[in-house]
């Protein structure tokens, strides 16, 4: 099954690839790898107000995994882009998550948990990624979470 039939099968539409906001591209292809840009948590191109704040005070964690999925839904849409094709896509490398948070909120693992499951549901074993997860104080729009990812193409 395709990446973007298996997406459809949870009731998942790729949306439209977010623009850049600022002096940057949202991916670079260098020899077998895509880097994509990190990507907010934008839900019809905006962060709802349910993915807006700062985990540990106004965000629950299962919010937070929202957020998280959200962005790695966002990721994809992105590599579709860069790809013309999710198939050409190897293997996920790398997700890099940055957690919106307090400086007190410890589970910024489980919150990141919403970006890698989604991975894994898309691109099943070649979705298990290496990852990291920080906490940081503030990040663009208010978004709860970010996201950037790092793929092997073919």
């Amino acid at each position: 099954m395709s990446v973007e039939s298996t997406l459809a099968s949870h009731g998942i539409t790729l949306p439209e690839a977010a623009a850049p906001v600022a002096n940057y591209v949202p991916a670079v292809i260098t020899g077998s790898l895509l880097f994509i840009s990190g990507q907010l948590c934008l839900d019809k191109g905006t962060v709802q107000a349910a993915h807006k704040g700062k985990l540990g005070a106004s965000i629950s964690i299962e919010a937070g995994q929202e957020a998280a999925r959200l962005c790695a839904i966002n990721l994809l849409a992105q590599a579709k882009t860069a790809l013309g094709d999710l198939e050409r896509i190897k293997r996920c490398v790398r997700l890099g998550g940055f957690i919106n948070s307090t400086p007190d909120f410890g589970p910024l693992p489980q919150v990141m948990n919403g970006a890698s499951d989604l991975m894994v549901l898309a691109l099943g074993d070649k979705g298990r990624h290496a990852r990291t997860t920080i906490g940081v104080a503030q990040l663009p729009l208010d978004a709860a979470v970010e996201v950037e990812a790092v793929f092997e193409i073919a």
